[in-house]
């Protein structure tokens, strides 16, 4: 069984630009790794408007900041995990997460999208106008 995940758009507030947020199975990934005040990545660097996005996954591996905690991650770290397609399914793997007081926190599992499905997600944020509430 495949995982499933929805892309959410969060508009500018007081501190931070756009960012968003990645449900997957009705959990919010970058909350659940680094805490209610942490953040997740930038729209603008995730779904650069005429370009390919870093959330894409293709053959090669490569890693993707998620997100970080509301200390920043040049403080405790960056939520991180390889993103990669195997045929028909996207894979997050080899997860990196923020330093915690008590010790290095248990990364999430490794993730996998039916990779149609994946895609379609992907296309589907990139056509929320989040430039519009950025500015």
């Amino acid at each position: 069984m495949f995982d499933r995940m929805v892309i959410e758009v969060v508009p500018r507030g007081r501190r931070f630009r756009a960012q968003l947020r990645f449900w997957v199975n009705g959990e919010d990934v970058v909350e659940a790794a680094v805490g209610a005040g942490g953040r997740g990545p930038y729209a603008a660097d995730v779904l650069p408007p005429g370009v390919p996005s870093p959330l894409r996954a293709t053959g090669e591996a490569h890693r993707l900041v998620l997100g970080e905690p509301e200390c920043t991650g040049g403080c405790c770290g960056f939520l991180s995990v390889v993103v990669q397609r195997h045929g028909g399914i996207v894979e997050w793997s080899h997860w990196q997460v923020p330093w915690e007081d008590g010790g290095t926190p248990y990364p999430p599992p490794e993730l996998h999208f039916d990779a149609v499905q994946y895609d379609a997600e992907l296309a589907q944020a990139a056509t929320v106008p989040w430039w519009q509430a950025d500015a």
